[in-house]
């Protein structure tokens, strides 16, 4: 393996994912420290906050990693036999390293309370299982998105980074109430990292992985076509 030809792609996976956690955890403590009312507005502004720095990350670091910024969708690739696993476990400790420092660096400038404003955790009447099941289904839909729109050929490839932001959006704006719409282990590692809530941790990886590597089988053997060699 070519560490030249390595570094790039790491770099990229941890800006696009420190770029996540940053924008999205301030996203929530902008909320609190203006107590805004209207929770729909709220719910809203974090949702495109997610949705929209994903798009903005993909379209400028995806030529250069692919544009996970996921362990989630980096298991699916590695599943599907379309990265390398070594390969796939330095992505994701550059994920996991960059949600690490834009958390740290939130909860240096801000508190640690507010950093655990932008943990996921789930609501009182929420499960563990049940939460498991809500990330399974939202991550599925992420990266059945990812696979459709970056590898099928007959996918409109200049949609993909808004249609991959767009899927992040709703995912937060349905179930943020509930579970916190991590539909990535970064984006829980790195906030609980920073606030000491490792409450329910795990649901956070289970259910992801689970839902990613679904989703990249479905699409990768089933669904999309790719150009004969």
């Amino acid at each position: 393996m070519n560490m030249n030809n390595v570094a790039k792609p790491l770099i990229a996976e941890f800006i696009g994912t420190f770029a996540l956690i940053f924008i999205g955890v301030l996203s929530i403590v902008a909320v609190n420290i203006t107590q805004a009312p209207n929770g729909l507005n709220n719910l809203t502004s974090i949702g495109l906050a997610h949705g929209l720095t994903i798009t903005v990350m993909v379209a400028a670091l995806g030529a250069i990693s692919g544009g996970h910024f996921n362990p989630a969708v980096t298991s699916a690739f590695m599943a599907t036999g379309l990265l390398n696993p070594v390969l796939g476990a330095m992505y994701i400790a550059a994920q996991l390293a960059g949600a690490a420092a834009a958390a740290l660096l939130v909860s240096g400038l801000f508190g640690q309370t507010f950093v655990g404003m932008g943990t996921p955790i789930l609501a009182p009447n929420v499960s563990a299982t049940t939460g498991i099941i809500v990330e399974i289904i939202t991550t599925f839909f992420l990266v059945l998105v990812c696979f459709g729109t970056t590898l099928d050929e007959r996918a409109p490839k200049s949609v993909s980074s808004l249609a991959i932001g767009l899927t992040v959006a709703v995912g937060v704006m349905a179930t943020s109430p509930l579970t916190g719409a991590a539909m990535n282990p970064a984006r829980a590692f790195g906030p609980a990292l920073a606030s000491g809530m490792w409450a329910n941790h795990l649901v956070y990886w289970v259910g992801p992985i689970i839902g990613g590597v679904l989703a990249g089988l479905v699409q990768n053997f089933i669904l999309i076509e790719r150009k004969s060699s």
